[in-house]
């Protein structure tokens, strides 16, 4: 099993679309995919119309103290053949002040996940755009973190804060953690998009991946009818980025796992 988080420390910059749409192309290769929304404003959740606006089944409930869920008991089926979410809810943004004072609140998620192994083939986490217990728990669970991030200049500042967040994750862990830098709603037309994705492949190099997703309404559209890229013909020049996408992280990923062994 592998666990993927898709984080970046600013808002609308694409993290959801992006889950959304790995997952669903990942299912549609035979996966078996759980998607997790660890954001409290649970726009993946709505995404696919399985809000749970009390919190009983939701990613709150994990943090329990006292005989928390597992998480195959909480996760939802989307509707789509093999991808089911594990639904957000607003009382998620109390957590950090709740357990304020209890140790070893880091890895909750990934002691959690340690039991699906034998249950999903992919695990993606759709991170909240704030450093916090939340976002703590995804890095510390992933195996790879994606940071999808918008071609203008202010969404640079945010990806720079991910990656001091990021450097002191894996200083906590004593490891490395795999990741790659994903331009997204890039207007070749616009000046402004195409300074920011030079300065971003300047800055970055290879951790920026060779596929660009091109800003395009016909995404907002999908997720308003609450459906997945795969399933919105009118998506797709932006399904087909996002499948080339898929093929360069799986790439990467093998890549990443050869140098390990």
């Amino acid at each position: 099993m592998e666990i993927w988080a898709i984080a970046n420390q600013k808002g609308g910059v694409g993290k959801t679309t992006t889950t959304a749409a790995l997952g669903a192309l990942l299912a549609e290769e035979g996966m078996r995919v759980l998607l997790v929304d660890l954001d409290p404003h649970a726009s993946l959740s709505g995404y696919f119309s399985l809000e749970d606006l009390s919190g009983m089944g939701s990613v709150y409930e994990l943090f329990r103290e006292h005989n928390p869920p597992t998480i195959a008991s909480l996760a939802r089926n989307t509707g789509h053949r093999g991808l089911w979410l594990l639904p957000a809810a607003a009382p998620m943004a109390t957590l950090d002040r709740q357990l304020a004072t209890r140790k070893g609140t880091g890895r909750i998620l990934a002691n959690a996940l340690t039991m699906l192994d034998n249950v999903y083939d992919y695990v993606l986490l759709d991170c909240p755009p704030t450093l916090g217990l939340l976002m703590i728990n995804a890095l510390a669970a992933a195996q790879r973190l994606l940071m999808p991030t918008q071609t203008e200049t202010l969404a640079l500042d945010g990806l720079e804060r991910m990656q001091r967040s990021m450097q002191m994750i894996e200083r906590s862990m004593g490891r490395v953690l795999p990741h790659w830098i994903v331009p997204t709603m890039y207007d070749a037309g616009t000046l402004n998009n195409r300074i920011s994705l030079m300065t971003l492949r300047e800055r970055y190099g290879h951790a920026v991946t060779r596929q660009v997703i091109a800003a395009d309404p016909q995404i907002c559209e999908a997720a308003e009818h609450g459906q997945p890229l795969t399933c919105w013909p009118a998506a797709q020049q932006s399904t087909d980025s996002y499948r080339a996408l898929l093929r360069e992280l799986l790439a990467a990923g093998r890549q990443v796992n050869e140098v390990s062994a």
